[in-house]
């Protein structure tokens, strides 16, 4: 007889995605294929790496705290968040990356895994207009070591983010 953890084991092994992502994409209706790599996919690097695609189509979810308050910001593998142009775009006083606790508390997820949506609380999400670029972008499935992936379109509006541009200009 399988104990309830093994049943938990069988069930993220089955699906490869974190249990709560998985059970997010069932909510939605959503039916992606999710890659798990032995290798660490935790950065945009990684992760473009392991599954052979330009960096740029890798859709990193990264947290912040504008006043206080936790944002997430989806942004291409291959491109930098502009705080500064995050700050105008919320009104806040001031915009910083949010600590590892904050980002666990807030989205349920370790960085290097955290998806686009299926979060432990609702967050504000902005996703930056250059992951349009793409015909299909990878994003992180709830663990460091598990991708999907997703036409931007599609994982724009399950994010329920609104469509900004943040990104770091070029010099």
């Amino acid at each position: 007889m399988s104990s309830p953890d093994a049943r938990l084991d069988d069930a993220t092994a089955a699906t490869e995605a974190h249990p709560r992502f998985a059970e997010a994409l069932q909510g939605l209706g959503l039916e992606v294929e999710v890659r798990r790599f032995p290798e660490a996919t935790r950065t945009a690097a990684e992760a473009a790496a392991a599954i052979g695609c330009g960096l740029a189509e890798i859709a990193k979810s990264l947290v912040f705290e504008a006043d206080g308050v936790p944002v997430l910001v989806l942004m291409d593998g291959a491109s930098r968040v502009d705080v500064e142009r995050v700050r105008a775009e919320l009104g806040s006083g001031k915009v910083r990356r949010a600590k590892a606790d904050l980002v666990r508390e807030t989205t349920g997820y370790a960085i290097g895994g955290v998806p686009p949506f299926g979060h432990r609380t609702r967050t504000r999400v902005l996703a930056d207009r250059g992951l349009l670029a793409h015909e299909v972008v990878w994003a992180a499935a709830g663990t460091p070591h598990t991708v999907f992936p997703l036409d931007p379109e599609t994982l724009i509006r399950h994010a329920g983010a609104t469509l900004v541009d943040v990104r770091e200009r070029s010099a």
